[in-house]
């Protein structure tokens, strides 16, 4: 018996916000001093460096939890099975459930509570809980739905990840502008199709890089004292990320015995355009060999980084036919890696 995706899912709100729509706003260092480069210098950089154009906004009336619901239906669906058969709901997130114009997070229930909640499941077996593991929080979901399985205390798990980091940036930072909303889901179940996760790897790194994302003050002056908003030291993410995860994309396919050249695609966390190729150049010079075209899917260019989501929201795109030069066949073999706060990294290797 193996353990496979037997559905995927994903949500993405309607409303985009383009790079043009931050024209307007005033963007000021860790300092408090305004940049003397102008907007369109700012935006221009940007959009070279991360490959973001546009990303989505969720709507004022939704939460996260919501665009968690609206992504399982669908997996549950291209899963036909029946929801009273999911035995574990898994949702990774990093900040709760944050109202519209709010700053205060909500996780009490549980988010994974409220998508059973609506979904309307009665078995009183089938257990919600939360995944706190920054943007690799929806493959180490993942990765704990296969062991449950594996030791026989489930059959089918539904996996989510979801944010709205619209609810959570600091406007006058400039780094706001790579964060984006939305939510993607998957059904993991045992199946007797060769289908199947076969290795997977995670690893924390919290040593000096343990704050390399965290939650700070506001760049401008008069930001409240007491409000925070997620942070990062770019620079920083951008060296660990470079390095560490090429290793683990390796150590996933040397436990397996698979030859990089088997190796069919890549789904990499949505992060930064330029950090993203930078990782797979470095895999493959790893093995002495160059990347094929379209190894790597992205999406970033249209919906941005939506932290635990963008796994997938990838996933579930290519799945459907979303970018036709990205197609995938029975017995492919595909890598799935992240890294974000902790700073936590992962991946696994999957036969499609």
């Amino acid at each position: 018996m193996n353990i496979c995706f037997k559905g995927t899912g994903h949500f993405l709100p309607e409303k985009i916000q383009s790079n043009e729509d931050f024209l307007a706003h005033e963007f000021y260092t860790e300092e408090g001093e305004r940049y003397t480069h102008s907007n369109q210098e700012i935006i221009d950089k940007f959009q070279a460096i991360t490959g973001i154009q546009n990303r989505r906004y969720i709507d004022p009336k939704m939460l996260t939890s919501d665009m968690g619901y609206e992504a399982a239906k669908k997996a549950i669906e291209d899963a036909a099975i029946d929801k009273e058969a999911i035995d574990y709901i898994i949702f990774a997130h990093n900040f709760g459930d944050v109202r519209h114009g709010e700053t205060q997070t909500d996780m009490l229930p549980s988010l994974a509570s409220r998508v059973k909640h609506h979904l309307a499941i009665t078995n009183p077996k089938c257990i919600c809980y939360d995944m706190i593991f920054g943007c690799p929080g929806w493959i180490e979901a993942v990765i704990q739905a296969k062991a449950f399985i594996s030791s026989g205390m489930a059959q089918n798990c539904l996996v989510i990840g979801a944010e709205a980091l619209s609810r959570v940036v600091d406007h006058n930072d400039r780094d706001s502008m790579i964060f984006a909303d939305g939510a993607g889901a998957c059904i993991v179940s045992r199946t007797e199709e060769e289908s199947a996760i076969l290795t997977h790897t995670t690893a924390t790194l919290a040593n000096e890089e343990a704050y390399y994302l965290y939650f700070g003050k506001g760049n401008h002056c008069d930001s409240a004292d007491q409000t925070r908003y997620i942070k990062m030291l770019g620079r920083k993410v951008y060296e660990l990320a470079v390095v560490e995860v090429p290793k683990a994309m390796a150590a996933c396919l040397e436990a397996a015995s698979v030859s990089i050249k088997d190796l069919k695609k890549i789904f990499l966390h949505q992060a930064n355009e330029k950090m993203d190729e930078a990782m797979v150049k470095r895999l493959y010079r790893h093995y002495q060999a160059e990347p094929p075209e379209h190894i790597m899917p992205m999406n970033i260019k249209d919906v941005g980084n939506n932290s635990v989501a963008t796994v997938p929201i990838l996933l579930d795109m290519v799945r459907k036919g979303v970018y036709p030069e990205h197609q995938l066949n029975k017995g492919d073999l595909i890598l799935l890696a992240s890294v974000g706060a902790g700073m936590n990294l992962n991946c696994l290797l999957y036969r499609y």
